[in-house]
């Protein structure tokens, strides 16, 4: 039973000789969140509900059996992850700390509308709703994901900061849209919360066009806060932008130092090569990017043989 635990959690991880076993599990899960993904769209339709009723619910019996059982799987087999000694109260608490891992919620987010569904009576369009958080479930296969959410966590207080400046804004022109224009027009702009609805819509510069000023200050006004709107709307979208590309740029340092590390004897053993594969595809790396990396320190150790002064070979 150990082993087999094991095997599980190996293959899960999906490093070393169970790579590929790993990596072919990974796209079948992520085809099966997508299909499910298209299936909960479409059903929303009536009359496709209707026609492939029978087929809509035999898709979703074999996917939340299938998400059940990986869920089930990656919580029996977690305690293999960790380097503690096996005993019954540690593994218990690994597996509660893994339980309340973000990544354990989602998958359980995943199947539990549908376990819903079975023993309590709910609101049919709300628990589609629910079925479409599954797609939350890529983030642990796609590593474009995982950068994006590693980037929020790295930029968490400065992202905070510019949302903080943003809600600033959004209470000033609220209310100075409410003291121009509520006389005017009391049915768009008779409070401060209904204010809001533009001050939001023009913070954003989305502009719907559906509340607009009609008096002089009041276009003005709208004016200067549009101007400044298009600064703060690309506060956030930058500090994204440059914290998804450090986080690139650190995922290939790092990989580039396990090289240089690797090679310290000149040349590459085949274990070597397996761990640079596994390392490659845990950052998410492509094989054009590793060899990039590989070849450049096959050249900087070349080129450190010989005396660059007077070309001779340096012993």
């Amino acid at each position: 039973m150990h082993r087999l635990r094991t095997y599980t959690a190996r293959v899960f991880e999906g490093n070393g000789k169970y790579r590929r076993l790993g990596r072919a599990l990974d796209v079948f899960l992520m085809s099966l969140i997508m299909i499910n993904v298209v299936a909960i769209v479409l059903e929303s339709v009536s009359h496709l509900a209707k026609q492939y009723k029978h087929e809509f619910l035999m898709l979703e019996l074999i996917s939340v059996g299938i998400f059940t059982l990986e869920y089930i799987l990656r919580l029996w087999s977690c305690v293999d992850k960790s380097a503690h000694k096996e005993s019954p109260l540690t593994n218990s608490k690994i597996r509660i700390k893994y339980f309340f891992s973000p990544l354990a919620l989602i998958d359980l987010i995943a199947i539990l509308p549908t376990l819903l569904m079975v023993f309590v009576s709910v609101d049919l369009r709300f628990l589609r709703v629910l079925r479409l958080m599954r797609i939350f479930k890529l983030t642990r296969y796609s590593r474009a994901m995982q950068l994006l959410l590693q980037s929020f966590r790295d930029e968490s207080s400065s992202l905070l900061a510019a949302f903080f400046i943003m809600a600033v804004v959004l209470i000033i022109a609220s209310c100075g849209i409410y003291l121009i224009e509520h006389d005017v027009q009391p049915d768009k702009f008779g409070s401060i919360p209904s204010a809001m609805w533009w001050a939001m819509v023009t913070l954003t510069t989305v502009g719907y066009g559906d509340v607009v000023p009609v008096t002089p200050l009041g276009r003005l006004f709208g004016g200067a806060i549009t101007l400044v709107s298009m600064g703060m709307v690309a506060i956030p979208t930058g500090l994204l932008a440059s914290s998804f590309s450090e986080q690139l740029r650190k995922r290939r340092l790092l990989f580039t130092d396990a090289v240089h590390e690797a090679m310290e004897d000149g040349h590459l053993s085949a274990i070597q090569e397996e761990h640079l594969e596994n390392l490659r595809y845990k950052l998410g790396l492509s094989k054009q990017e590793a060899n990039k990396a590989i070849h450049n320190e096959l050249k900087n150790r070349h080129s450190n043989l010989y005396c660059r002064h007077c070309g001779k070979r340096q012993d």
